[in-house]
């Protein structure tokens, strides 16, 4: 993760710049790792990040496609990390996750160069085709000669 010395400014690509003040952070008390502290401590970290109103549109639609149902019908998109034992901890996963969505919804898709079948896969198309026809013909019942 790239952080200014600030800590405040995170770069995703050169014209989008994560600013941590847009984070909203929640925290609450998770199962798993933390031993007695478990059940007194809220190490459990929450992120909060209105995409919407912070990011270009090209990258929130592909974003709404990545995040599927973290992401809100408002547009917010809700990060839970609660794998590790500290709260510091979590909030710094919480931050890696949103980091790489981000880099990977601000990459334009490369667009589908037009390609044509080639001879020989139009060839076996038509034998495929051509086979199966006359498998299906020999299940018909047969015609009469007097018609």
């Amino acid at each position: 993760m790239t952080i200014s010395p600030r800590g405040r400014r995170i770069r995703i690509r050169p014209a989008l710049v994560l600013d941590e003040a847009h984070v909203e952070w929640r925290f609450v008390r998770a199962a798993g790792p933390g031993g007695q502290n478990v059940n007194k401590v809220a190490s459990a970290a929450q992120l909060r990040y209105d995409a919407r109103t912070h990011l270009p549109a090209d990258v929130f639609a592909r974003l709404r496609r990545i995040a599927g149902g973290r992401l809100s019908a408002e547009g917010v998109l809700v990060l839970t990390a609660r794998s590790e034992r500290t709260q510091s901890r979590n909030r710094r996963e919480a931050l890696d996750r949103l980091e790489g969505l981000l880099r990977r919804a601000a990459e334009p898709p490369t667009p589908r160069t037009a390609t044509r079948p080639t001879h020989a896969s139009q060839q076996q198309r038509l034998d495929t085709k051509r086979k199966r026809g006359q498998a299906k013909s020999r299940r018909r019942r047969p015609t009469s000669l007097e018609e």
